[in-house]
């Protein structure tokens, strides 16, 4: 014991070492000092300005003078900071680089707002442009203004400037010297702005087609010398008429320019017209009959391939009918207070000497410590000593825990890819994570995905985004009140920013009837029903399930047209049909991708059973390849809710809080979601990885100002219409059971066969006392009531009931 005492005490560092350390690390040291650089950097600007007017006076009191020597009550200095600021101002603005000595107090500026946490600049960034500013600076002055100067003491350029100057011009001559200032300017330029280069590129080629047409225009008038008088005459009249119409021609520019806001929003000018909607045969992209071509032209017949030539005629937008629609704007998003917080640093340090602290104590030691702060969570990543085993660590989750007071420990012991330990603890004061953030950002705005959902941001402050078609279905799943609405709202809008309505449509299932109201005003823009649908925000089961039949009638008819067209995906397919190659009236049509959201599907499978999971695992298993994709929401983690065939076709899950390890493993076949702290801290999970993410936040009344937004504008006459489906009648089912005359004793056998899991009709028969005949009626009935499976020989029926409350549910809806 004295031994490990010793060794323990070897170990840990000085005090005096530790309270430097935290001293140089706080949050107070750094503020105090950026005031600091702050206050001086005001001071030599005075200074600056003082030696314009003063310099020149000044200039023979601190002439060969050490500031020691000038730091006297009587030294009769005249700038307005004093001795110190005439020697400094004398030294960088006359000794060193002239009027470019700005960039020292720029540089100075930005140093101490970045240590006062008030503005979050990269300082080497701004330290190379103002190291170019003070040289590049100094030598155009010097090399320009040779003979310019503010007093008889002070060149433009400084003394750096004059003789780098002189040196230039001795070795590469006056000519030179210009090339070498106008090719470090555009270098410079490049450093700051990516855009020097495309702009260049395009300079250039602007010049050299313009030299181009110009000795075109040239052999042209002195092959057609009358042409060319002709020409002259008609360029000057329509000179004149410009200097007419002047102001109409730029209204009428204009007009023609879209506007675009935020990389996506295109706005149109002028009025729109009523909108009507096409028929598929006036949509044929046949070629105009204006053209003077001979008829069996406009007549072809496309190949049996399918394929069809429209090649000569422009690509087909789809679009164009609602050409005057105008994506939501950034505006309609709100921002936060607290999204951009300055890191507590005394917080870290203090959750990093705890860390160790805690290990310590167990006798483990560890070679290094590294954070990285998120939002809401801050990784520590540890590299224990050699011969430390990771489920040592892996045990101690709760003791650090207590010892950092904080709720939702995590450990990752190893993190996937990196040598190290990694262990998540929640932040003191957590950030929002705005919606606005997340779609105003420049990963959002270029992305390239084809369904593009920005779910939140990472532990490294990364914004997290995934492509819904690569997914191609997602799982979601959490206790009540801990963001799981938040997130579809959030994967709704990121969708609505991004896609246009003729690309997209929205198959929305709400059984509770208050989640997905507030995009009722987006039907004739998004949304799809069936055509006998009064609404289009799905709440009845019986609807439901025959909305969900209709998907797959779908499904097997885009598939129908894959094959006809002969590609293997959607994407192919519409590639085909844009380029005219795909005739209409063999029934080829542009096909938008259909996003399936179902909010409660705990709810649904309790209430309708089989009838529901199984077309819901046929659209999972086969829709991916024609635009069809699945998000269905639950806050029932259990395994009779989420079954093996949901998670078999359900790559993609997300996890947000659940109460128990139990319901973690059902969600993500793993633990973690138990040790999350709530308020949309989610782990993501695709196949092997793990994510952790804090979901974006989108307000109601944000969402609704965006459904509002789109639904102001002109959509289409009516919702998308899904195949129609005509069900079973209620009373009637198959072998011509008729239900409305069932056996008295249906109801008590129905709950015997779910209690038991049972559908054989022995035990009916055992159970009830009765003969056979009747026990065998009885059980014609459970089939066609869709309670017990068809009859399949010796063995006995499948039960599609899991247990009575789901009978109960189903026979409200039948009886």
């Amino acid at each position: 014991m004295a031994k490990k005492k010793v060794e323990k005490k070897a170990s840990t560092p000085s005090p005096t070492i530790s309270k430097i350390k935290q001293f140089f690390g706080s949050e107070i040291t750094h503020f105090i000092t950026g005031l600091a650089f702050f206050v001086f950097d005001i001071l030599l600007i005075v200074s600056y300005i003082s030696f314009f007017y003063t310099g020149a006076i000044d200039q023979s009191k601190i002439d060969n003078k050490s500031l020691i020597d000038l730091m006297s009550v009587s030294n009769g200095i005249e700038n307005w900071a004093g001795s110190i600021g005439a020697f400094l101002s004398d030294l960088f603005l006359n000794k060193s680089f002239g009027v470019s000595s700005i960039f020292i107090f720029y540089f100075l500026g930005v140093l101490s707002l970045r240590l006062m946490k008030a503005t979050q600049s990269k300082l080497f960034k701004h330290f190379i442009i103002s190291v170019s500013g003070l040289i590049w600076g100094s030598l155009f002055f010097g090399f320009f203004f040779v003979n310019s100067y503010i007093s008889e003491f002070l060149y433009l350029g400084g003394v750096h400037g004059f003789y780098l100057s002189q040196l230039l011009q001795a070795n590469v001559g006056w000519i030179g010297t210009c090339l070498l200032i106008l090719g470090l300017f555009v270098l410079a330029l490049i450093f700051i702005n990516a855009n020097t280069i495309p702009f260049l590129r395009k300079l250039f080629s602007l010049s050299f087609l313009a030299k181009k047409e110009k000795s075109e225009d040239e052999l042209m008038a002195a092959d057609n010398p009358e042409d060319s008088l002709a020409v002259e005459i008609l360029d000057d009249a329509e000179h004149d008429t410009d200097l007419v119409d002047d102001d109409e021609s730029e209204e009428d520019l204009t007009d023609d320019k879209p506007i675009v806001i935020e990389n996506s929003d295109w706005i149109s000018s002028g009025e729109e017209e009523d909108f009507v909607m096409p028929d598929p045969v006036d949509e044929t992209p046949y070629l105009s009959k204006d053209v003077d071509e001979p008829d069996f032209i406009i007549e072809k017949t496309p190949v049996e391939n399918e394929e069809w030539d429209g090649s000569t005629m422009a690509a087909y937008d789809p679009t164009l009918d609602l050409s005057s629609y105008k994506y939501p704007t950034v505006d309609l998003l709100r921002k936060y207070d607290n999204a951009d917080l300055p890191i507590n640093m005394e917080e870290q340090s203090a959750n990093k000497n705890r860390i160790i602290e805690t290990l310590e104590n167990y006798g483990i030691k560890i070679s290094s410590i590294k954070a990285t702060v998120g939002p809401t969570i801050t990784l520590y990543e540890i590299v224990p000593e050699a011969g430390v085993r990771i489920s040592k660590i892996r045990n101690l989750e709760d003791d650090i825990a207590l010892s950092l007071a904080a709720l939702g420990i995590r450990i990752i012991a190893p993190i996937p890819g990196k040598g190290t330990i990694g262990i998540e603890v929640p932040n003191k004061d957590p950030q929002i994570v705005s919606m606005q953030s997340i779609i105003a950002s420049r990963k959002f705005q270029e992305s390239k995905f084809d369904l593009p959902i920005a779910i939140g941001k990472t532990i490294t402050n990364e914004i997290f985004m995934v492509d819904l078609c690569k997914m191609p279905h997602i799982l979601v799943a959490g206790a009540t009140g801990q963001g799981k609405s938040v997130g579809l709202n959030a994967i709704i809008t990121s969708l609505l920013y991004k896609k246009h309505p003729s690309q997209l449509k929205f198959v929305l299932v709400d059984p509770k009837k208050v989640e997905f109201n507030i995009y009722s005003n987006i039907e004739r823009h998004f949304l799809a029903k069936l055509p006998d649908g009064e609404e289009a925000i799905i709440t009845d089961v019986t609807k439901v399930v025959n909305t969900l039949k209709s998907i797959t009638i779908e499904m097997d008819n885009r598939y129908d047209l894959l094959q006809k067209a002969h590609v293997r995906n959607i994407k192919e397919y519409n590639d085909k049909f844009i380029n005219r190659k795909l005739n209409p009236e063999k029934g080829h049509r542009f096909m938008p991708y259909i996003v399936v959201i179902i909010d409660e599907f705990g709810d649904l499978i309790m209430t309708a059973g089989k009838d529901v999971e199984l077309p819901i695992a046929r659209i999972a298993q086969l829709a991916r390849a024609v635009g069809i994709h699945m998000i269905i929401a639950t806050q029932r983690p259990s395994t009779n809710i989420i079954t093996g065939t949901i998670k078999a076709n359900f790559p993609a899950r997300v996890a947000f809080r659940v109460s128990s390890m139990i319901d973690s493993r059902t969600i993500l076949d793993t633990p973690g979601a138990n040790q999350l702290i709530g308020r949309g801290d989610l782990l993501f999970s695709q196949g092997s990885d793990l994510m952790r993410v804090q979901c974006a936040f989108v307000d109601t009344p944000e969402v609704e100002e965006i459904a509002d937004y789109i639904g102001n504008q002109k959509g289409y006459p009516n919702a998308y219409y899904l195949p129609e489906y005509v069900g079973d009648e209620s009373a009637k089912t198959l072998s011509g059971v008729d239900l409305n005359d069932r056996d008295p004793l249906f109801e008590e056998a129905a709950r015997i066969v779910v209690m038991q899991q049972q559908g054989s009709t022995s035990l009916i028969q055992r159970k009830m006392s009765l003969g056979y005949n009747r026990a065998g009626r009885i059980m014609d009935q459970l089939e066609a009531a869709g309670i017990v499976g068809a009859f399949e020989g010796s063995k006995a029926r499948q039960v599609l009931m899991d247990d009575e409350v789901q009978l109960e549910h189903h026979l409200k809806n039948i009886l």
